[in-house]
């Protein structure tokens, strides 16, 4: 069996319009979720085989404290370009071309194409996913080539606002 962890970017700054969408950086509720998200994950221990991350500025910031604090080798870190802005499908296409020597793979990505991706192989409409939310999957597959829909099984949806107190 295999499994999928997939992390939505943590919030980006829209205060320098003349940045691109790509230049984006992480906003101050980013810089604050980030910690906190990465820490759940090391406490879930969901420690990847390799990660995978688009190439955007809020999506790298990302994936850096995930593998900082999870200490994922770098020659397991890839920057995949067709990551950025793509749909289910190509997500899809790109996980389904992974080597099988992986058994967990984490892809650090973007909406509305992680949502997408989520529905798909959960056979089942996601209808949220905030950023910096993690969602791991157990996939009924033995080769990531067989990666199809309704092959996935949620083992935990986590974000941001599911740990805010009262008193926040």
């Amino acid at each position: 069996m295999k499994k999928l962890t997939l992390v939505r970017h943590a919030k980006s700054s829209w205060k320098h319009p003349e940045l691109t969408d790509f230049e984006r950086p992480l906003n101050k509720r980013g810089k604050r979720d980030l910690p906190a998200m990465v820490e759940r994950l090391a406490d879930y221990q969901l420690t990847p085989d390799t990660l995978l991350s688009s190439g955007a500025t809020r999506t790298l910031s990302t994936a850096k404290a995930i593998c900082s604090r999870l200490a994922i080798p770098q020659n397991q870190i890839f920057e995949i370009p067709e990551l950025y802005e793509s749909s289910a499908e190509t997500l899809l296409l790109v996980l389904q071309n992974m080597p099988e020597s992986y058994k967990h793979i984490m892809l650090v990505g973007h909406n509305p194409g992680l949502e997408h991706l989520a529905s798909i192989l959960r056979q089942e409409s996601v209808t949220k996913f905030p950023t910096a939310a993690v969602m791991h999957l157990h996939l009924s597959i033995k080769n990531w080539h067989e990666l199809a829909e309704g092959c996935a099984s949620l083992s935990l949806f986590d974000y941001p606002k599911k740990h805010i107190t009262s008193n926040e």
